[in-house]
């Protein structure tokens, strides 16, 4: 994957609360048994990627974005 790491804080609020959005409403997201809404899910992945424990990727190739944990593999070499 030849991906891009985009920095949470370079982006502005709008572009981050769209990309945060996508992501947590995206098939394969399911949070379980516990219903949380959408607010939840918003405010926790963007807890992560202040913590520095989710990172955003930008594929240019597909030109798709994602959040991956920052101990995901696939984000060796990347930087």
């Amino acid at each position: 994957m030849v991906a891009l790491k985009i920095p949470y804080h370079e982006l502005s609020p709008e572009p981050l609360h769209g990309v945060v959005d996508e992501f947590v409403t995206r098939d394969g997201t399911d949070y379980g048994e516990i219903e949380v809404s959408l607010e939840t899910k918003i405010a926790q992945v963007l807890t992560q990627l202040r913590e520095g424990k989710a990172v955003i990727v930008f594929d240019p190739g597909t030109e798709t974005t994602t959040i991956l944990s920052s101990n995901d593999p696939v984000l060796k070499g990347m930087d």
